[in-house]
């Protein structure tokens, strides 16, 4: 039986390292010694996989480069983050590269998932491969990318079933890749021309949908000008055949906020500076700033002295019914508030307090236990969909929804 290495077990790599422990010899690699133990006791603090689903598969979890031996075939899900600059930060995807350069033998496929700039995998982790190894790319080692299509949180798109992209370094590697995905995605799979197209391919499905999630953001402004709700119109609007469904929103995460700085960054090298994937960015950027300004404006129209008032915000994970807190907007809207006011709380019953603590300095409360004259509806988990709102607000209040969930009639604003 063929043995798989899978490097970095995070939102992407664990569900990878489950599926195909029905199928394969895994071995789950991943530098965190924490994330190691609590897998090895059918852990998984993200929230996605119960403890008999990691449990029972044929997976072995390690933190040492020691145990990585004798697999045919490895595959990199390290994270791809942001310098403060905005451009790529490749260092972890480095770091696997050097990882697995050390490990691989003739004949062994390296397939990367984590989300790239077009040439990344055969411009910057290809020569590391073979520098660490002594092999030859496409005479003694092979490549491929399957980009990563994990959406997290979702308990209807699994990795199963959403179709996958896959490529090789050439048609025969393409074939062994496609086999390979095709034992765990039911859904089917595409084999893109190249691996460029590949990364291509993953890239701007991200960017299309934060270039898309601006212009609902930019409607937002706008309307807001002239005095009408913007979920009423998007409602009107969306009964045509050809609208397309996006909401306004804060925009963060570890994909749609990231993303359009690789494809950006690649672009000017290449010499063309992108115009509307930026100014997308720039809008969804700012819009953490523009719902305080709303904020601040109606305090005054209540009367409600913005820096005294008990704050409270609803959710601190980038979306919706999920832990994962990566790149979270809520927090710039809370540095905002905390501009002008101390009396701040942040619930969040699905975000693990150490880790939001940790990047962030914000201590989550445990329960919502008095009355506020500000909250803000910032992430629409379910939970909050549930609160009687009348016991937690003051007579005198400002409610603001941000993902347009609540009634309209309990709410003072929403985006």
């Amino acid at each position: 039986m063929k043995k798989i290495t899978i490097i970095g077990l995070g939102y992407v790599g664990l569900p990878l390292a489950i599926e195909f422990g029905k199928k394969f010899d895994v071995l789950g690699f991943d530098i965190s010694k924490s994330r190691i133990r609590e897998l090895k006791k059918g852990i998984d603090s993200n929230g996605e996989f119960k403890k008999n689903e990691i449990l029972k598969k044929k997976i072995n979890f390690t933190y040492s480069e020691n145990d990585i031996i004798h697999s045919e075939f490895y595959i990199i899900t390290v994270p791809t983050p942001l310098k403060k600059s905005n451009k790529p930060d490749l260092g972890p995807l480095k770091d696997a590269s050097q990882i697995v350069g050390k490990k691989i033998k003739k004949g062994d496929i390296v397939i990367f998932e984590s989300t790239v700039y077009p040439g990344c995998t055969e411009d910057e982790c290809v020569p590391i491969l073979e520098k660490n190894s002594g092999l030859v790319y496409n005479i003694d080692f092979f490549c491929g990318y399957s980009p990563e299509r994990i959406n997290p949180g979702d308990k209807k798109r699994k990795l199963s079933n959403i179709k996958k992209v896959v490529s090789g370094s050439n048609s025969k590697v393409s074939k062994i890749v496609n086999d390979l995905y095709s034992k765990i995605i039911t859904a089917g799979t595409y084999i893109a021309p190249s691996i460029k197209v590949a990364e291509a391919s993953k890239i701007i499905e991200n960017v299309q949908r934060d270039v898309n999630i601006s212009l609902m953001n930019e409607f937002a402004l706008i309307f807001e000008k002239l005095n009408l709700d913007t979920k009423e119109v998007l409602d009107a609007a969306s009964t045509k055949w050809n609208f397309l469904n996006f909401k306004p929103g804060l925009v963060g995460g570890h994909c749609i906020g990231v993303d359009p700085y690789y494809l950006a960054y690649k672009s000017e090298k290449s010499g063309y500076k992108p115009k509307v994937l930026l100014n997308g960015r720039k809008v969804n950027n700012n819009i953490s700033k523009n719902i305080f300004k709303s904020i601040q404006k109606e305090c005054v129209n209540s009367e409600i002295d913005l820096k005294k008032c008990r704050i409270l915000i609803l959710g601190i994970t980038f979306k919706e019914n999920c832990s994962d807190t990566r790149n979270s907007r809520v927090v710039n809207l809370y540095n905002h508030f905390k501009k002008l006011n101390n009396k701040i709380d942040v619930y969040d019953p699905n975000a693990d307090k150490d880790e939001v603590y940790h990047f962030s300095n914000i201590k989550l409360i445990d329960t919502i236990d008095k009355k506020y004259d500000v909250v803000v509806l910032a992430v629409a988990h379910n939970q909050f969909l549930k609160i009687d709102y009348k016991n937690i607000l003051n007579k005198n209040y400002v409610l603001y929804d941000v993902k347009s969930v609540l009634p309209k009639k309990l709410i003072t604003l929403r985006l």
